[in-house]
């Protein structure tokens, strides 16, 4: 049985989010097809996760004594490293990703736990995991020039590598803000091609 982290971070009201349409689409094949795995949903904006407390960067990134899973903050991090796959969800906003996402990468980016230095530099602890990340694009990022704009998954993948997650797969969403575009088509198609990957994740 694996442990599947599903990570959101999308301001929109409920049912308003083309990328959770996507995503939401992928966990429901995925249940189907794997019972017996334990699905947590973490949505970020739900959680009110905020940015790192002032004065307090030092402890957590060198956990204390007793700094433990009930920690507000490390208690992320745990729960990170001890889930098999994630699936990430999330808009490219700004050619990147929202910034609650980026405050709880630096959650669960903690020396200790998710990573370590060791003499020839740094290793990620998260490995032997998969990670899938749906993102909804208002333009196409997806090749030629306006891909170099894109920092959103590529910041995704780099991090989550760093952290020793190299099984990284992109599910994208792209044009869905170009006037003419059909987007439900889009976002059909995207459904369609997170539905096969799920048999695969």
């Amino acid at each position: 049985m694996s442990k599947v982290l599903y990570i959101k971070a999308n301001a929109k009201e409920k049912g308003q989010s083309r990328t959770f349409k996507i995503s939401d689409s992928f966990i429901e094949e995925y249940k189907k097809l794997n019972p017996d795995d334990e699905i947590i949903t973490l949505d970020l904006y739900k959680e009110g996760v905020t940015l790192l407390p002032v004065g307090q960067l030092q402890e957590l990134h060198i956990p204390a004594p007793g700094f433990g899973r009930d920690h507000p903050i490390l208690k992320y991090a745990y729960q990170f490293l001890e889930a098999d796959k994630y699936v990430i969800a999330e808009p490219l906003w700004n050619l990147s990703i929202p910034a609650i996402l980026k405050a709880y990468i630096d959650y669960i980016s903690v020396t200790g736990i998710t990573f370590k230095y060791t003499a020839t530099g740094s290793v990620g602890l998260c490995t032997g995991k998969k990670a899938v990340n749906i993102s909804g694009r208002g333009g196409d990022y997806s090749a030629g020039p306006a891909a170099t704009f894109e920092m959103g998954d590529r910041y995704l993948r780099t991090i989550l590598g760093f952290l020793g997650i190299i099984d990284f797969t992109t599910i994208a969403a792209d044009g869905l803000d170009v006037i003419g575009n059909d987007v439900d088509a889009i976002v059909g198609a995207a459904i369609e091609k997170a539905k096969e990957f799920a048999k695969t994740f």
